[in-house]
């Protein structure tokens, strides 16, 4: 693992910054203390673990991609998330604590940790800190649950759903355009992501490319066309967004 400078990790920083700010503007010094909690990211390989299962550290993901998993009964992999940069992996409240998921990176990535309780002082100091905690907690949830409703669409628009959504999330997150997107997805994280198989997974990506709506390269999955993609699978990036109002109905970091 290869740790960075104090230079780059306030560029790093930037993704995570964007990402809360989705919720409203932080001010200056909310932003300064939240990146001085961010401790020296390291550089972590392809396929390994980030956090393991019942971890009680919070790790900010500054570059690659990542997910979230569970190892089935049988062995298998589900992926039930994306982790993109500026995510945090460990809720400030451990809503997601005790649940079988572990985090593992799918690309190489650079990782740092903040304190948890550290960071959950500041929510109580600071009203925009605790306004984009609330917002990304609540972020995860509407994905969550859009997953599972995405469950139940037939193969070839579950998966074009995923990608759909995955570019929406790297776009808000300013890491791609409105038109052509690359992924570094294996056919693999595809099919344990959608819950099929590799080679149904294999058959979906050639309709997708038959269309024109992808291309394909080594590890390499090119959005073509994100506009006619979401009319195929269905996908509005509005139904993801967290409002205000929403915020305010669901204090998920209590009032205390």
């Amino acid at each position: 693992m290869r740790s960075h400078s104090r230079r780059e990790r306030s560029c790093l920083g930037g993704a995570f910054i964007r990402r809360l700010e989705r919720a409203g503007t932080l001010s200056d010094l909310e932003q300064e203390v939240l990146l001085s909690l961010v401790g020296t990211p390291l550089d972590v390989a392809a396929r390994q673990a980030i956090i393991g299962q019942h971890a009680e550290r919070i790790c900010l993901v500054m570059s690659g991609l990542a997910c979230r998993y569970a190892t089935l009964p049988d062995g298998t992999r589900r992926i039930a998330a994306f982790i993109i940069p500026g995510d945090l992996v460990g809720s400030p409240a451990g809503f997601t604590s005790g649940l079988p998921w572990r985090v593992g990176t799918l690309i190489r990535c650079s990782v740092a940790g903040l304190s948890r309780p550290d960071l959950c002082t500041l929510s109580r100091t600071y009203p925009g800190i605790r306004r984009a905690l609330q917002w990304l907690m609540q972020d995860e949830l509407n994905r969550a649950r859009a997953w599972l409703l995405n469950d139940s669409q037939p193969s070839l628009q579950r998966v074009a759903y995923l990608l759909c959504e995955l570019q929406a999330r790297l776009e808000a997150a300013g890491l791609a355009g409105q038109g052509a997107c690359e992924l570094s997805l294996s056919q693999a994280d595809l099919a344990d992501a959608a819950a099929t198989s590799h080679v149904h997974v294999s058959r979906v990506l050639q309709t997708l490319f038959s269309e024109r709506l992808v291309s394909l390269g080594h590890q390499k999955l090119t959005i073509t066309d994100v506009p006619r993609l979401r009319d195929l699978a269905g996908f509005d990036p509005g139904h993801l967004a967290a409002g205000v109002a929403e915020l305010e109905a669901n204090d998920l970091l209590g009032s205390g």
